[in-house]
């Protein structure tokens, strides 16, 4: 499969995205394991915080579309119901 990158997205909100989800790894749970787990994986930096962008765009689509604000313990409770890999530390970090 060839991914191509989209040239006709505005850079500056990319970028701003992207810059706003590196400066959450450090502040939100998920995220930091995210990261984590995708730097496990083998990918570098930039394609980490990337993906990590990514994810967040996707859950503030979704804050916007039922007009509810974003909720760190929420959000953590829907991926435990969903059995996410990304929970596998929080029982640890919990103790």
């Amino acid at each position: 499969m060839w991914v191509h990158w989209r040239w006709q997205c505005p850079t500056f909100v990319r970028q701003t995205f992207v810059e706003w989800a590196a400066q959450t790894i450090n502040k939100s749970f998920w995220a930091g394991a995210f990261y984590r787990q995708q730097r496990a994986k083998g990918s570098p930096h930039q394609v980490a915080v990337r993906a990590l962008a990514f994810k967040w765009i996707r859950i503030l689509h979704r804050c916007w579309l039922s007009h509810t604000p974003y909720d760190e313990s929420r959000y953590l409770k829907a991926l435990q119901r969903r059995g996410s890999p990304l929970l596998a530390g929080l029982a640890s970090s919990d103790s």
